[in-house]
């Protein structure tokens, strides 16, 4: 890709010079550009159809082109370029579990042979994990015995549950009763029911099992020592049996939703990102400016930012500000 400073968020040469004879001339016609720009005319159609498609110029009333304010531009570039750039990293680390299957390939045991995989270091568990919560399409079951989410579990997970949630994918998880006398756990879950999943607890949980979309099982190799590693298989008679046991948990445990009452919302708790998006909103006075220093997108500041108001119970920033003050939060 050719062209200027734009280049990095994506624009090519000819996308760029487009944008910014719009932005010096607003309002101008689109005739007649291709020889002002002394650039052949096909490409420069097909600069102002994207620049078009990611709203980068508009067209007023008059049949005039405008080009949209340079930070509108930037912003939108910028968020679009992360995009991007996350699903190839994606693409890219998941190349670490090819290298897992290779290796299995060449070192097959027992297990192997029989339809189960063994996985004995922590970062490969997580990345299958995390692989089959991305492919999954239709339901996610897992029993949790944790007694504690840390902000580093819920950091990772939320995007991962929230993405699954988002299209369609039904989540059911048990998880142990205690977990809910952990007001950020807590609060997790309960982001989580509103988004649709359903949450259970149970007094008591030995099981650790994860599920995928009823063909793909994940089960610790010793439930009481986790770092011995996991197992994973499709098996259908062992998932089948995997499943049965699920449903039995599932039925003897008890809604979440019954469970509110004796455990009322931590509404004075902020997860780890709301408490530096609180502090930088404080700070600076900029959303694009505090989403900078966040190393987010400015959509994803806003949202937390509409958070941290609602939890605080602030009309304004200016109030949140004063009310975060008197708690000690700031």
């Amino acid at each position: 890709m050719n062209g200027g400073i734009l280049s990095i968020l994506g624009l090519d040469g000819t996308e760029e010079r487009v944008y910014r004879h719009f932005l010096r001339n607003p309002g101008t016609s689109t005739e007649d550009i291709d020889v002002l720009l002394h650039s052949p005319r096909d490409d420069v159609e097909r600069a102002l159809d994207r620049l078009g498609e990611l709203s980068l110029l508009r067209s007023g009333d008059g049949g005039g082109v405008s080009a949209a304010d340079p930070e509108t531009a930037v912003d939108r570039l910028t968020e679009m370029r992360l995009r991007e750039l996350h699903e190839q990293l994606r693409q890219v680390t998941g190349s670490r579990r090819l290298v897992a299957e290779l290796t299995a390939e060449r070192q097959a045991g027992p297990l192997a042979s029989q339809g189960v995989e063994r996985l004995e270091v922590l970062r490969q568990i997580r990345d299958r994990i995390d692989d089959l919560a991305f492919f999954a399409r239709q339901e996610i079951l897992s029993v949790e015995p944790y007694t504690a989410l840390t902000p580093e579990n819920i950091a990772h997970a939320r995007p991962l549950d929230t993405r699954c949630l988002r299209r369609g994918v039904q989540i059911r998880s048990v998880v142990l009763r205690e977990a809910l006398d952990h007001p950020p756990t807590v609060a997790y879950l309960r982001e989580l029911t509103a988004q649709g999943a359903s949450i259970r607890a149970a007094d008591s949980l030995s099981e650790r099992i994860l599920v995928y979309d009823r063909r793909t099982a994940l089960v610790p190799v010793d439930p009481s020592d986790t770092s011995r590693g996991a197992l994973v298989t499709q098996q259908a008679g062992l998932v089948s049996n995997i499943l049965a046991l699920f449903e039995k948990i599932w039925t003897e445990s008890t809604d979440l939703s019954a469970l509110i009452d004796t455990h009322p919302a931590p509404t004075d708790v902020l997860s780890e990102m709301e408490q530096r998006v609180l502090e930088e909103m404080c700070r600076v006075a900029k959303d694009e400016t505090g989403a900078r220093n966040l190393d987010i997108s400015v959509r994803t500041y806003r949202r937390h930012v509409a958070d941290v108001l609602r939890i605080l119970g602030a009309a304004s920033r200016p109030h949140a500000a004063l009310l975060a003050h008197e708690k000690g939060w700031i």
